[in-house]
């Protein structure tokens, strides 16, 4: 993901989705170690619901469409 990209995907997720910013942090802490794509760490640690993770990838097809 492109830095500018992945900045716009960090906002949605604090403004539309409100994920805290702890949370956040953790999930890009875990993709480090695991690296797996954050949506699916977020949803895999509970820090997002099925519905929120949809509107995620939603959001990711749009942006690099």
């Amino acid at each position: 993901m492109a830095p500018a990209t992945h900045t716009r995907f960090i906002r949605f997720l604090q403004e539309e989705l409100a994920i805290s910013d702890s949370s956040i942090a953790f999930a890009l802490r875990h993709r480090e170690q695991n690296h797996g794509p954050l949506p699916m760490i977020l949803w895999q640690y509970g820090l997002v619901t099925l519905e929120q993770l949809d509107r995620i990838y939603d959001w990711l097809e749009s942006a690099v469409s």
